[in-house]
């Protein structure tokens, strides 16, 4: 039997089938440097909790499933040493071994979609990395999106990947992506990447009405919200492009790769950019938070 433990309060709200909104670990363990990484985290519980939903962290504490993390569990991936990093291959292993470990967007979507919970809040979906036609270098973020049947608030997919050849995966494993008051694919850091969707919603009923019809549907699997980051936070394409430039040679020339490039390009750019990366994905994870909890009010009252 899946080892799942599952908070009180979310138990709680879930059997009453109020709104719950899922929060990924990954980004606290791999994605932010210590103290932020834990400060971050509280704040997005706290923006969820202030637009009147119940936040849900989810990791792989000591072999188990871990569905509401608390505040010394979220300390303890933030500082903690070997975290692993959790996407669907990786969940059996480290639960065999009683391991801790943080959850993806993958993961997260596969635990949340266990405990019931129907709209998840990350920063941005991973893809298509560039050169993943010849190295098919291809995040499990898009085959889970498939397959979970939750929505997915996020500020696009992170500006390091392929964002055409995601969008073309995406399509072709049927995720609908609707723009969240927008006509257009955010990328991460900026707020368009040169891609339209063909969905819009400007308000979070009108995506609950979405996300619930979509949701009906048999074996439909996930939805992307994609919600820009806000345009005091945003960088110009530009600027994030030169960096991601000099990131991927320096990523090249050290021999990163796999699960390890991801964090390896982010730590690089937030480097190149003076902080500027990351201050940009602090508020857009807070923000996608903030509206991921409307949404999931909005959703409860279809």
């Amino acid at each position: 039997m899946l080892p799942v433990v599952i908070a009180a309060n979310i138990q709680q709200a879930i059997a009453s089938r109020a709104p719950v909104v899922a929060l990924e670990s990954t980004v606290i363990a791999h994605g932010l440097p210590t103290p932020r990484n834990s400060e971050v985290a509280l704040a997005c519980e706290a923006a969820v909790r202030a637009r009147g939903a119940t936040p849900a962290t989810i990791a792989i504490l000591d072999g188990r499933i871990v569905i509401g993390c608390d505040a010394d569990q979220i300390h303890f991936l933030a500082r903690g040493a070997n975290i692993a990093k959790i996407s669907r291959r990786d969940l059996a292993a480290v639960i065999a071994r009683r391991g801790n470990g943080a959850t993806t967007v993958a993961g997260t979507l596969l635990c949340a979609a266990v405990a019931g919970i129907r709209v998840m809040a990350t920063g941005g979906i991973g893809g298509v990395h560039r050169g993943g036609e010849t190295s098919m270098d291809v995040s499990a973020d898009l085959q889970e999106l498939a397959r979970a049947p939750l929505a997915v608030v996020c500020a696009g997919a992170k500006s390091i990947l392929d964002l055409g050849r995601t969008l073309e995966v995406l399509e072709t494993n049927g995720v609908p992506i609707a723009g969240f008051g927008t006509d257009h694919f955010p990328a991460f850091y900026s707020q368009e990447s040169g891609f339209p969707v063909e969905i819009r919603v400007n308000t979070a009923t009108e995506a609950a009405d979405l996300i619930a019809a979509h949701q009906s549907i048999p074996n439909a699997g996930g939805i992307v919200i994609a919600n820009p980051v806000p345009a005091d936070a945003a960088i110009p394409s530009q600027d994030v492009e030169k960096w991601i430039l000099n990131a991927l040679t320096e990523a090249q020339e050290s021999g990163v790769s796999g699960k390890d490039l991801t964090p390896f390009l982010l730590s690089s750019l937030t480097r190149l950019s003076s902080g500027a990366t990351l201050e940009s994905n602090i508020a857009l994870l807070e923000n996608n938070a903030s509206v991921a909890a409307e949404i999931a009010v909005a959703l409860h009252a279809v």
